[in-house]
């Protein structure tokens, strides 16, 4: 079941999950489209912000070494995490930690993040990418968390 229009107020916290209560992808969308265009573009600013729609990776707007903002989804009505299956290098796993790959309308293409299996780069880089990838509807989505900015290989 999908959010659609339950008529409750939406709501939105830059340092926490931001909530999707309107009809369509509403805000959802527009951070997601934000996120995209940061990790395609690797855009800067000068205005430090935290948060989801923060206009740049990493901690500061002059450093260019980060490429991903990994995000979480959760679902509508039980407010459960989004988790898909992937493999890396012949090991299946679970993971609910995604980096956005392309956004129409409604329609979030994500790659699937697996916890890095290189514990000694794990705190630097803490995922890995995978060849999964899902399509996940935004109407779908009650919330999404964004995670700290990180460096992923091979994208």
């Amino acid at each position: 079941m999908c959010c659609g229009n339950n008529n409750q107020p939406s709501s939105a916290s830059t340092n926490g999950p931001t909530t999707n209560t309107e009809n369509g992808c509403g805000c959802l969308g527009d951070i997601l489209e934000v996120i995209l265009k940061l990790q395609c573009r690797g855009q800067k600013c000068d205005n430090v912000q935290e948060g989801c729609d923060k206009p740049f990776l990493g901690p500061y707007p002059n450093v260019i070494c980060y490429n991903t903002r990994p995000v979480t989804f959760y679902r509508c009505g039980d407010g459960g995490q989004w988790i898909f299956p992937y493999t890396l290098n012949g090991v299946d796993g679970v993971s609910g930690v995604f980096r956005v790959e392309n956004l129409d309308g409604c329609c979030c293409t994500c790659r699937v993040l697996a916890p890095n299996p290189d514990t000694t780069a794990a705190e630097l880089t803490p995922y890995v990418a995978t060849d999964s990838f899902v399509t996940i509807n935004l109407d779908c989505v009650g919330a999404l968390k964004c995670l700290p900015d990180t460096y992923i290989a091979c994208i």
